[in-house]
């Protein structure tokens, strides 16, 4: 296992390291073989609203690295420029999303989800997408260490969430750079920095890294002391980096999704215990 070493006080610290090979080889040295997206839209059985869902993935090796974006965001030629290229180039694409997804690609490739690396995997049954999601949603959840009635700031709205959220008496206040509302007909709130501040928790999707959201809100959660808790299908070996930089707790589950099969699966749960990760 490679520790992180020196000071790692931001994403952009850490792409530093990844560049300067102090986590592992030279990036210049390692091509992706295959990127790919995946486009899915769903409606859950018995839920009023639906969502759709766009990933950008590149294989580096045995490992894939992805980040979400907006549906239609990714222009076609992205898939292309990245397959055959070397990871330090991609690091310095100019779409978000290809460097978020170089990055993952790459400290999975140095760092896989394992327990010598800190992670905790949990299975995940098989099941309906419903069901999957709210066990997935419990995980996650769980992972949060806070009385009931305190408030929770949900950054990317999971209906699955604030129903667990819900089941264990916590409030919580759903944001989304989309606004608009949950199933509920609650409100969403597009400013999730605005809202941090009448919040106890912060409850986050690794989206936030390709959106250029993360940063801000780690800053604010390492600032005040509060639990920052993420759930990441994008960046899921970035985020456990941060594990005692503002990160407190993340939900990693790297590609193939939950939602793409009904089968079982395993999410790699991180307390704070990682190695190298900052405790």
């Amino acid at each position: 296992m490679t520790a992180l070493t020196g000071t790692r006080t931001s994403y952009d610290g850490l792409v530093d390291q990844v560049r300067a090979g102090a986590l592992g080889p030279d990036p210049g040295t390692l091509r992706i073989a295959v990127a790919f997206t995946t486009r899915q839209a769903v409606r859950h059985a018995g839920r009023g609203t639906g969502y759709r869902n766009e990933v950008l993935s590149l294989r580096l090796a045995e490992a894939v690295g992805s980040c979400a974006v907006e549906p239609g965001a990714l222009p076609d030629s992205a898939v292309e420029e990245c397959v055959g290229a070397d990871v330090a180039r991609l690091l310095e694409h100019p779409l978000p999303a290809v460097r978020v997804a170089a990055l993952d690609a790459y400290l999975m490739h140095v760092l896989p989800h394992a327990p010598a690396n800190g992670a905790d995997p949990v299975p995940l049954p098989a099941g309906s997408s419903l069901e999957k999601s709210r066990a997935r949603a419990r995980v996650v959840v769980g992972l949060l260490d806070l009385p009931p009635g305190a408030t929770v700031l949900v950054v990317g709205v999971v209906n699955s969430l604030l129903e667990a959220l819900r089941s264990r008496d916590l409030r919580y206040i759903p944001c989304d750079l989309k606004g608009g509302a949950t199933e509920w007909d609650e409100p969403v709130v597009a400013d999730a920095l605005a809202a941090a501040g009448r919040c106890d928790a912060l409850l986050v999707s690794g989206m936030t890294l390709g959106n250029g959201t993360f940063e801000p809100l780690r800053r604010h959660a390492l600032t005040y002391g509060k639990q920052l808790v993420m759930f990441a299908q994008t960046g899921s070996a970035v985020l456990p980096r941060f594990l005692g930089q503002g990160v407190s707790a993340v939900c990693a589950e790297p590609y193939p999704f939950f939602w793409l099969d009904g089968g079982p699966g395993v999410l790699h749960r991180y307390d704070g215990s990682c190695p190298g990760g900052g405790r």
